[in-house]
């Protein structure tokens, strides 16, 4: 079945190698538009967690919550130079957990070495310093927050030797897409780009790399849609604003690759693994937007997400329901898989202890 996409898909698809100027015109003529006049409900966003909690970790010390404070002139804030990790802890039959602790903290370091910032901890120092935080606090299911930043008062965008700190919270954990994303939720092709790597490191979880997720998402809303769909600088799907994204052809699982410029998920890659083993065909692809509003099913997956199914693209159904049965088969499975309830994955998971010691900062 061959489906004519909307305007903006159609304006994105041309973007693919050979179609660059149809795209650039399509998104002038989408800015007017929204210059003139912004469409849609503008009903308000619910998707954002209430950042309330006990206690944060800060370079070694455990603070109050309201204590948490660093310098308004500070480097990571005026420049986007800063980067972070979103993991979630989960009540399971065992007690307190974090899901893919090891996994989360190996690419916080990557990424703190693509934007030249020495965290003065061990990968080790930082894990336990996540569990203590997340003991601490005594909140479950946890949204917990690791983010490395300058934060002594400096100006100057090539402050690459101000002191680096690492600062740890854990609040109370809410679904990225809201609390009913796990019924479907409604998304459309946004007119901004996910960045090229020439432009910024995209395998890098960055502040600043954020900001066309920011502006896709804003986007969406007001134009009454729950999220977004970010194409990559080709014309090719890449992911949403917060989440990687996941379609379902024929019984295969398909997946933007590495070469759409993708943040590289954690739980995307748990998703594939699932997958997997469940006996799907698992395929990472170049993924059109025609591929993409013909799918049988669609769902996007991250940490803040977790599984979302999508019902709607850009005004175009996808499927006959929400979510489709592979979709069901893998969420149910995933949310066994951080409940502890099943034993294939009990590796994903590390037991949060009592009393552990603080890690200091070295000088």
């Amino acid at each position: 079945m061959t489906v004519a996409p909307p305007p903006v898909a159609r304006a994105a698809a041309s973007a693919a190698p050979g179609g660059r100027g149809r795209a650039s015109a399509g998104f002038k003529h989408l800015t007017e538009c929204r210059l003139g006049g912004l469409r849609g409900s503008h009903r308000e966003a619910h998707n954002m967690m209430a950042a309330t909690g006990r206690k944060v970790w800060m370079d070694g010390r455990m603070v109050d919550f309201a204590d948490a404070r660093v310098h308004v002139l500070n480097h990571t804030f005026h420049y986007g130079v800063g980067v972070f990790e979103g993991i979630r802890g989960y009540p399971t039959t065992d007690g307190a957990a974090i899901f893919r602790l090891r996994e989360h903290v190996e690419r916080l370091v990557l990424s703190a070495r693509l934007y030249h910032m020495k965290i003065p901890y061990t990968a080790e120092e930082i894990e336990q310093a996540i569990l203590e935080t997340q003991a601490a606090n005594e909140i479950l299911p946890s949204y917990i927050r690791p983010i490395v930043y300058r934060g002594e008062p400096s100006l100057g965008v090539k402050n690459s030797t101000g002191k680096v700190s690492l600062a740890i919270a854990a609040i109370p954990a809410k679904k990225y897409l809201g609390e009913g994303s796990e019924s479907g939720v409604r998304a459309k092709i946004s007119p901004f780009r996910k960045p090229h790597a020439d432009a910024l490191p995209t395998f890098a979880k960055a502040a600043g790399n954020y900001l066309s997720g920011y502006l896709a998402g804003v986007d969406a809303q007001k134009d009454g849609y729950e999220e977004a769909v970010l194409l990559d600088s080709n014309g090719y799907v890449a992911e949403g604003t917060g989440e990687n994204i996941f379609l379902v052809r024929h019984g295969k699982v398909y997946t933007p690759g590495l070469e759409s410029d993708i943040l590289v998920g954690i739980t995307r890659q748990s998703i594939l693994e699932i997958a997997g083993d469940l006996g799907y065909p698992v395929v990472e692809k170049l993924i059109s937007v025609n591929e993409l509003l013909t799918a049988d099913e669609i769902f996007f997956s991250g940490t803040y997400a977790e599984i979302a199914p999508v019902k709607e693209i850009s005004h175009f159904p996808i499927g006959s329901e929400a979510p489709g049965p592979v979709t069901r088969q893998i969420l149910a499975t995933f949310r066994r898989a951080v409940l502890g309830e099943e034993p294939k994955y009990r590796s994903w998971l590390t037991p949060v202890p009592a009393g552990r010691p603080i890690a200091r900062a070295r000088n």
